[in-house]
């Protein structure tokens, strides 16, 4: 009786003390005496480990967890790995008084500890369950030195960030909301959360299992490589995974690029800094800057800066990626990079824009240089931003490089350097119209985007006799029926200059008709110019492009559809113009003026387009014998986009062979 008063003391300050009573009766249930139980205390921290039956896996798995006094269900749990053993009915009777017993006791315990444990929220616990069940859709179980584990079906590896609770046996709720965030943001298993947020939203990048039904094994290899390591950045991965599928045959006939390509998917250089500005109320905001320099076995880098709320280091990625193959199909062999910062240029005055791109230069300068780097203008920076930029970039380098900058006509370089890209991109369509025999008059053309590329695409479309009949912004679309004209057009840049929505025209040209949250692919049209933002447009997108009747899809803007989309427009015969050679343009001309002759004279309109198209037409005929030379029909869907994939892959190879391993 002495023994058990002393254990009644140890219960009322054990922390515990509903699992200690779950102890106590499963050492009477299975004959065990009282005076054992007391006198073998290491039997606790032994039972404090429970199994737990996993959703849609049915495998009791050892999680090593005791959820405590906060777990409601835990009282009418039994503990695995105690088995219960029949008792006589002699046994029954006294074995009940000490549970009676036994039970008051634990009542008495349980209210004294109401004070301290009645500030507890219960649902932080609820929803840390609910997380992890959602977690565990993502684990499948598998036998470890003779123990069943959880393993992370996307990294295939278990661990202490992938226990349930990786500091101990306590089940502090505290500790546990701490593993919680820890092993949601472990790198290992961002890519299962990601692929469970990617279902919900749409945002689709396939899956290895995906990539090994359709390709060789040894091009799936590459992208499940690129996975595994940046598993969480979904618009590289995406980018990857259309390359790899271009190159598949090229892959097959050559092991050799293997390496090569998994070199070319690492960065050479990559530089995420910190960029402090002060607004004009004098308070200090802080934004991320980001340059990739990607590849420059070709030559100095080039590539844009972009400044948008959404850019992130996996953008980056991707458009350096991008635009090393690019530069790399332009007649001008050139490196490509990347870059830009979250900054949301929208609402900001002059002097606070210029106050965050000379903190964004002070950071970056040191990486650029006439023979290492030079940016250029993309989403969010233009003519505004790359002059302070530049002013920057003058007073603290020491040097005076008039092209870092484009379009300022009297700094230096080509008169008709924004009009590049745009009109790079109609002159890219009508070769393309000219190889089935018909031309640009009369047919309607739909236009996503009102920056920059689309407005010079309207003007070039107008100027060959279409009739571009759209253009859109983030909050939605306007579409004119009777077409848009050069006065139209420029009364379109006034309200987008003065920060106005699209919808201001429809008051003004009654024809017209503006749709919020809406894209313009449901229009009746010929062709279409996707010149707004990467993935715009998915598979219901391409749906309705292919029932209004479109022919062909010339992409103004980097990966502007989805693999859907692109499976779509593929099975419908729907010729795609890739932003890879489409948009060299932009390319081009930041050669033209790096050209010596071109610094000191300003070229006329017609000399300039001149020579666009002679480039344009250039890119057009590598991509197109690249296709034919690994057995894509000319006129096939994807014989553009795979051939200029595969000629600026080539090349750079070559590059890249020839340098060694560098």
């Amino acid at each position: 009786m002495f023994k058990f008063f002393t254990f009644v003391q140890i219960l009322k300050k054990a922390k515990h003390f509903r699992f200690l009573e779950r102890v106590v009766m499963l050492n009477v249930a299975a004959g065990v005496g009282m005076n054992s139980a007391m006198d073998d205390m290491s039997m606790i921290p032994q039972a404090q480990r429970h199994h737990l039956v996993m959703r849609e896996i049915g495998e009791e798995i050892d999680l090593e967890i005791g959820p405590g006094e906060d777990d409601p269900s835990f009282g009418n749990t039994p503990l695995v790995g105690a088995p219960l053993r029949e008792s006589s009915s002699a046994e029954e009777h006294g074995e009940s008084k000490q549970r009676v017993m036994i039970s008051q006791i634990c009542n008495d315990v349980q209210d004294m500890s109401k004070t301290q444990s009645g500030k507890r929220k219960k649902k932080v616990v609820k929803r840390w369950r609910d997380e992890w069940a959602d977690t565990y859709k993502w684990a499948y179980v598998d036998m470890k030195d003779g123990t069943a584990r959880i393993f992370c079906s996307v990294c295939r590896e278990y661990g202490r960030k992938h226990r349930r609770n990786p500091y101990g046996n306590e089940g502090s709720r505290n500790m546990q909301m701490s593993a919680l965030e820890e092993h949601n943001n472990s790198l290992l298993h961002k890519e299962a959360l990601r692929l469970q947020m990617a279902s919900k939203e749409k945002i689709i990048v396939d899956k290895p299992v995906h990539i090994k039904a359709v390709m060789s094994k040894t091009a799936g290899s590459i992208l499940e490589a690129t996975l595994k390591r940046d598993a969480h950045e979904v618009e590289f991965i995406q980018a990857v995974q259309e390359v790899v599928e271009a190159l598949e045959r090229v892959i097959a006939k050559n092991s050799l690029y293997v390496n090569i390509m998994e070199r070319l998917l690492e960065p050479e250089r990559m530089v995420v800094f910190r960029v402090s500005w002060v607004d004009d109320r004098g308070e200090t905001h802080v934004n991320r800057g980001f340059r990739v320099q990607f590849n420059q076995s070709m030559g100095p880098c080039r590539g844009g800066l972009r400044f948008h709320p959404s850019m992130n280091l996996s953008i980056a990625k991707f458009l350096g990626f991008e635009q090393t193959l690019k530069n790399a199909l332009s007649p001008y062999k050139l490196g490509g990079a990347a870059g830009g910062s979250d900054f949301d240029p929208k609402g900001k005055s002059d002097n606070e824009i210029m106050r965050f791109c000379q903190s964004f230069m002070s950071e970056m300068y040191r990486y650029l240089g006439p023979d290492k780097d030079l940016p250029s203008e993309e989403m969010g920076v233009g003519t505004r931003e790359m002059g302070y930029l530049f002013g920057q970039y003058r007073r603290i380098a020491g040097q005076f490089q008039g092209s870092f900058t484009g379009p300022r006509i009297f700094w230096s370089g080509s008169s008709l350097r924004p009009e590049a890209t745009g009109y790079g991109l109609v002159f890219f369509a009508q070769l393309m119209l000219a190889d089935m025999n018909k031309d640009f008059k009369g047919l309607r053309c739909v236009v996503s985007g009102s920056g920059k590329i689309a407005m010079h695409v309207l003007e070039k479309l107008i100027a060959y006799g279409a009739l571009p009949i759209s253009v859109s912004d983030s909050k939605g679309y306007l579409v004119d029926e009777d077409g848009f004209d050069y006065m139209k057009i420029s009364f379109l840049r006034d309200i987008k200059a003065q920060q106005r929505s699209l919808r201001d025209y429809s008051k003004t040209y009654s024809r017209s008709k503006y749709y919020d949250e809406a894209k313009p692919w449901n229009e009746r049209c010929d062709l279409a110019f996707a010149c707004a933002s990467q993935n715009e447009i998915d598979q219901s997108d391409a749906i309705q492009l292919v029932n209004s009747g479109c022919r062909i899809l010339v992409e103004g803007s980097n990966m502007p559809c989805t693999p859907e989309a692109v499976q779509v427009l593929r099975k419908a015969s729907v010729l795609i113009a890739p932003a890879m050679a489409a948009g060299a343009g932009g390319v081009v001309a930041g050669e033209l003026e790096l050209n010596h002759e071109c610094s000191l004279m300003h070229w006329s309109p017609e000399d300039f387009e001149s020579k666009l198209q002679e480039a344009m037409k250039q890119t057009y005929q590598r991509a197109i014998k690249a296709a034919t030379d690994f057995g894509y029909k000319k006129e096939s869907p994807e014989a553009l986009v795979h051939g200029a994939v595969i000629s600026s892959f080539l090349t750079i190879a070559q590059a890249m062979t020839d340098q060694g391993c560098v």
